[in-house]
């Protein structure tokens, strides 16, 4: 079982910047793939990024260039640094972490369904 937690959401303005963290329970972090989605307002939740066990990344195409997922093993926890925001950013921000002990020799999942467990999430509002 892993719990996760994040933090780091918060108001900012467009062009600005926010690094959300996930910190997870648990002393296998490491086996786990990790990602990052968001649900706006009226939408359903959408992939942001992921990143696997050996830190290779996925990327929703919406974020590239200005979003980066990283992972820090010894603190059993995934960040998210957010770069550039724009309104369309603003939403709920839920972590996810995979079945432990798989690898992706694909990548990491990028759709709900390749998750086991979740954040509460971590509301996102970039002002315009």
């Amino acid at each position: 079982q892993v719990q996760l937690v994040e933090s780091g959401g918060g108001l900012v303005q467009a062009g600005g910047s926010l690094r959300l963290s996930c910190a997870a329970s648990g002393r296998t972090f490491s086996r786990y793939a990790m990602g990052w989605f968001r649900q706006a307002p009226g939408k359903e939740r959408e992939f942001v990024a992921a990143i696997n066990r050996d830190g290779s990344r996925t990327y929703a195409d919406s974020v590239k260039g200005r979003f980066t997922i990283s992972r820090d093993n010894a603190k059993n926890t995934v960040y998210l640094q957010m770069n550039n925001l724009k309104p369309e950013d603003t939403a709920v921000y839920y972590c996810a972490a995979t079945s432990g002990g798989i690898y992706y020799y694909n990548g990491p999942p990028a759709t709900e369904r390749g998750y086991v467990y979740w954040g509460q999430g971590t509301q996102v509002t970039v002002s315009s």
